[in-house]
């Protein structure tokens, strides 16, 4: 029997995350507020009247028509290993955006496929036979993922932007890092992290370098420095506003569901971050940082600081978020891999994101834009 659907309250939401280890920080209520282009919803999914699922979808307008593009951002919260995942689950949220005007609806099912330990990626990367990730025997395998992505693509879902060749299509990525904390002493993360990192968090606390928390009034400082990064590493900066939106709204849902951290050095801040938190989840989200005395390690610094502080937390995983899955040493995208496996991290695959076309003629439309974009 299927579900019932229905939109519920922000503290209905809230309440339901509460319950749930780790759910992603683009599926609470405070997320919709970072995207004003979007009309957000919470979706609830009912079994009589007890609350079992949860959803945050963003409703994107098509200019001078009244139909929308629907999109839950690594969601939404429901039980995906569900034999009747399709009929119970999804297809009364398909039932239901048809209805709210969507023509469109793209998903990303939080379900790992594989996992890669550290020790594995760097044996990957020093292997030049191996070109991409995705053609290294995996340290861990989720059979019941294909099964997912099975019942998925009978219904008619199809894998959105299956042909990356670089593990950044468009959305959200489909391979990220992570260093599984579990119960971890920090020692033991310490311990973790490859020999180059130890090293540099060394050098950093030899040559000064303070790491502290921020606020709100720091972020034109973060700002600096990340339209500095996106000069150097040749990406479009998002605005100095999204971010003090994000963390206006984000702080007011929970003072710790965002972090700001800057790396001080004789009176100058040479690096920053920013780290979100949803119940035992902690994700690095954006860094940045001067060219300027890179020999004193402030990276290195800003980030042990955040995994210390995450481990306070109580966190079972800090997430590096997006990796590449290629191998390929002329790849600059290759050295962020590096880096973040060189914290002890693992390479996790997901599914990825999946869409379903409600109205054809416009599904394809979208397409052939975004893909002159």
């Amino acid at each position: 029997m299927r579900l019932r659907l229905q939109v519920i309250t922000r503290e209905e939401h809230l309440a339901f995350v509460a319950t749930r280890a780790s759910v992603s920080h683009m599926q609470v209520p405070s997320w919709g507020e970072v995207k004003p282009d979007w009309r957000a919803e919470s979706l609830g999914w009912f079994d009589g009247e007890r609350l079992v699922g949860v959803g945050l979808v963003l409703l994107r307008p098509l200019p001078k028509v009244r139909r929308y593009l629907a999109y839950l951002p690594e969601g939404p919260v429901v039980d995906w290993y569900a034999a009747d995942l399709v009929e119970r689950w999804l297809d009364p949220m398909l039932a239901y955006l048809k209805r709210r005007g969507a023509f469109s609806v793209k998903m990303g099912p939080p379900v790992a496929v594989r996992r890669w330990s550290a020790d594995a990626v760097k044996a990957a990367i020093a292997d030049p036979a191996a070109r991409r990730l995705g053609d290294v025997a995996p340290t861990t395998y989720e059979p019941a993922a294909a099964g997912v992505a099975e019942r998925l693509r009978e219904r008619g879902w199809r894998q959105a932007g299956a042909g990356a060749e670089d593990g950044f299509a468009a959305g959200q990525p489909r391979y990220v890092c992570q260093v599984p904390f579990g119960g971890r002493p920090l020692e033991d993360i310490r311990g973790g992290l490859n020999q180059q990192w130890r090293r540099n968090i060394k050098k950093a606390d030899k040559a000064g370098v303070k790491v502290v928390r921020g606020g709100y009034e720091d972020l034109p400082v973060f700002y600096e420095l990340y339209a500095e990064t996106a000069g150097r590493d040749r990406f479009i900066p998002r605005p100095l506003p999204y971010f003090q939106r994000m963390w206006t709204a984000l702080t007011a849902e929970d003072p710790d569901r965002m972090r700001l951290y800057l790396a001080h050095h004789d009176g100058d801040v040479l690096a920053a971050a920013t780290m979100l938190t949803v119940g035992t989840h902690v994700w690095y989200s954006y860094g940045a940082s001067t060219g300027r005395r890179r020999e004193v390690q402030p990276n290195n610094a800003i980030q042990w600081r955040m995994m210390s502080d995450a481990h306070e937390l109580g966190a079972s995983v800090y997430d590096f978020r997006g990796i590449t899955d290629t191998l390929d040493e002329s790849d600059k995208l290759l050295g962020l891999l590096r880096f973040k496996a060189g914290a002890g991290g693992e390479a996790v695959e997901y599914l990825g994101e999946w869409d379903f076309p409600l109205n054809r003629v416009l599904h394809r439309a979208l397409d052939l834009y975004m893909s002159r974009r």
